[in-house]
């Protein structure tokens, strides 16, 4: 690939990046939420996972993501329940009314983000979708 492609391909991942995140702010500032907390949100729909664990996964510190899960705890987003395999350890996961906002959350991700991906053929979308989850790997 020569210099001009790789340009074009860099801003074009750019560009994507960028609406994505425009988008997932709005929704985040509309449901009175962080970006943080949305990925956090998103997170923990299908798993509970210890703060550190947590933490490591965002690239945050423990002590950020223990004032992030506090903040989040008081809306009544999350909890923390022990861990089942360590008597010592905590998890961290969505309350009845965090899994409410998470869903309504991806059904407006949704909304937002798929009026971009309908430009495209289905077969370009399967083919997008392949290559993002090849690329993320």
């Amino acid at each position: 690939m020569d210099t001009t492609e790789q340009d074009r391909l860099v801003d074009a991942l750019g560009q994507a990046a960028f609406t994505t995140m425009g988008a997932l702010t709005d929704l985040a500032a509309d449901a009175g939420l962080s970006l943080t907390q949305l990925r956090v949100l998103a997170i923990l729909r299908d798993r509970r996972l210890r703060i550190g664990d947590l933490a490591e996964y965002l690239g945050l510190e423990k002590s950020t993501m223990t004032g992030l899960v506090a903040r989040a705890s008081t809306k009544g987003l999350l909890a923390r329940v022990p861990n089942a395999d360590d008597a010592r350890a905590v998890d961290v996961v969505l309350t009845d009314r965090g899994h409410e906002v998470a869903a309504a959350l991806e059904d407006a991700m949704r909304r937002a983000l798929l009026p971009l991906t309908e430009k495209l053929p289905a077969p370009d979308r399967r083919r997008l979708r392949e290559l993002l989850d090849r690329l993320l790997r």
